[in-house]
């Protein structure tokens, strides 16, 4: 389990990663509201609600391991 694709991307068998564009909104709204005066202890703490799920199924056939079908049917991405 990787934090990220782009270590699926290199060999990894799969990752859970905070959806990237949700947190750069979130990123951007943060800086908009500090920009306009809002004091950052008073900036409320979010939490991700999407998550990216990328599996390397050559990295799981190297490894022995069966991927179920269900499993890639919810993934966002699939490395073949």
């Amino acid at each position: 389990m990787y934090p990220g694709r782009v270590f699926v991307a290199e060999g990894g068998l799969i990752s859970y990663p905070a959806n990237e564009g949700e947190s750069v909104r979130s990123l951007s709204s943060y800086v908009d509201q500090i920009l306009h005066g809002t004091k950052v202890g008073d900036l409320s703490v979010e939490f991700p609600t999407r998550f990216d799920l990328v599996i390397n199924l050559k990295t799981a056939k190297a490894i022995g391991l069966t991927i179920p079908e269900s499993f890639l049917l919810r993934a966002d991405e699939v490395i073949e």
